[in-house]
């Protein structure tokens, strides 16, 4: 059974290689369906701390209602 979080990881990585690919940013954020900026966030995550950098971080902000 794939885990919500295995699907989304196999997603941003797999991405990050289409891109390798391709060679072509803007095709691929096209494709996938998400932003450049988001697309050079993972990049440079990737970059600075490996592929197991997306099993670390939880990427979610809190959304703290005020009262």
């Amino acid at each position: 059974m794939i885990h919500t979080k295995d699907r989304i990881i196999k997603h941003k990585n797999g991405m990050l290689k289409l891109a390798e690919d391709l060679g072509k940013i803007t095709k691929t954020c096209k494709m996938c369906d998400v932003s450049r900026d988001t697309f050079y966030r993972y990049k440079e995550a990737v970059l600075s701390g490996g592929e197991g950098v997306f099993f670390e971080k939880d990427w979610r902000v809190p959304n703290h209602k005020s009262s």
